[in-house]
């Protein structure tokens, strides 16, 4: 705080930033309660021969949040992995990034980064089918990219490193960023591989489709069975709540401290005001009883002796209020006449 008790610009800055960033962990994790909430109450209809009739007796022919849970199967054409041979799926993605090293000039560190360079998303139709292959009945998944959680295995991976010459090296060191080279990945969602989608399962034109629901539900596409989606889910519900819990009791204790500490500055400030006032009664008493005029008295004149000049300056109260002859005859532990606070120091003072 500053010296009229008010809050620096430094602790203004973090309160505000603290509060903000409870604000922000507190509103990510309501949203993420909101969806392990909604995923728990989503029915999990099974795909069998009586997908369709279920769908076409219930009002709306469909189910506003759904979990369906099966396996993947390409509608027409599928994808062929680019690497990997006889590895076939229906979404396949296709991602160059840089890796470098980057100087940081305020620790003094190189910082491993990652850049992307280029990334390219293949996808075909195809649907979700049942586990048993005696079932005929499917569900088109729509719009699968939508998803909050596309779950895409990797099915390739390779690192090229960047080969340097001796005036690469130096140039990297002048400019601060160094080179390590480029990583080629290739994710798929392969066929028959068992997916759990959530989402708005509807009968449209004698066909199931599973689509992104509506009124902002999370859509989803996993590689997990339901059960573990929702523990998944739940995790991240725990971690933005700590983060939440963690800022939010940093926001308070600052709150309180700047609280605690303008009230103790208040609560001195009081004290100085009574012992001020009560050192002011006895020297009018003193006044009376040596029958000398309260306005005969120069203001500079010691507050003990009432003759001599104040000559010294106490510390660390700062009081200037008596002379050299009556500080040496203060006694023993010397405090100021009029705060009482503890004299650590004395600077005499001259005057020209």
């Amino acid at each position: 705080m500053d010296s009229n008790g008010k809050p620096s610009t430094v602790q203004v800055v973090l309160l505000a930033g603290s509060s903000a960033l409870t604000a922000f962990f507190y509103s990510v994790y309501r949203k993420r309660a909101t969806t392990v909430a909604r995923l728990k109450e989503a029915k999990k209809v099974p795909i069998d021969q009586d997908l369709k009739k279920y769908l076409s007796d219930i009002p709306g022919r469909c189910v506003p949040y759904a979990v369906v849970e099966g396996v993947v199967k390409s509608v027409k054409e599928s994808l062929s992995s680019q690497f990997v041979d006889n590895c076939k799926g229906v979404i396949e993605r296709l991602t160059l990034k840089e890796k470098k090293m980057v100087w940081n000039r305020t620790t003094h560190i190189w910082n491993d980064t990652e850049k992307l360079i280029h990334q390219r998303t293949n996808t075909v139709p195809f649907d979700l089918v049942s586990h048993d292959q005696a079932v005929d009945a499917a569900v088109r998944v729509v719009r699968p990219l939508d998803s909050a959680e596309l779950d895409l295995e990797t099915v390739y991976e390779n690192f090229h490193p960047t080969v340097q010459s001796l005036s690469n090296v130096i140039g990297h060191f002048i400019s601060g960023e160094r080179p390590k080279g480029v990583r080629e990945t290739e994710e798929m969602l392969r066929l028959g591989e068992s997916v759990t989608g959530v989402g708005e399962l509807v009968l449209d034109h004698n066909l199931v489709k599973l689509q992104p629901p509506k009124e902002g539900l999370p859509y989803f596409l996993s590689r997990l069975d339901h059960q573990s989606l929702l523990s998944k889910q739940e995790s991240g519900v725990r971690v933005w709540r700590l983060l939440a819990l963690a800022s939010g009791a940093a926001a308070c204790s600052l709150l309180l401290l700047l609280l605690w500490r303008r009230y103790e500055r208040h609560r001195r400030a009081r004290e100085e005001k009574s012992v001020l006032r009560e050192f002011k009664e006895q020297q009018r008493r003193r006044l009376r009883e040596l029958d000398v005029d309260e306005g005969a008295v120069s203001p500079a004149a010691c507050t003990v002796c009432l003759s001599r000049e104040r000559s010294c300056a106490f510390l660390d109260c700062g009081h200037v209020c008596a002379c050299g002859p009556c500080y040496l005859a203060l006694p023993q532990p010397k405090r100021c006449p009029i705060c009482r606070a503890a004299i650590d120091r004395v600077v005499p003072l001259y005057n020209s």
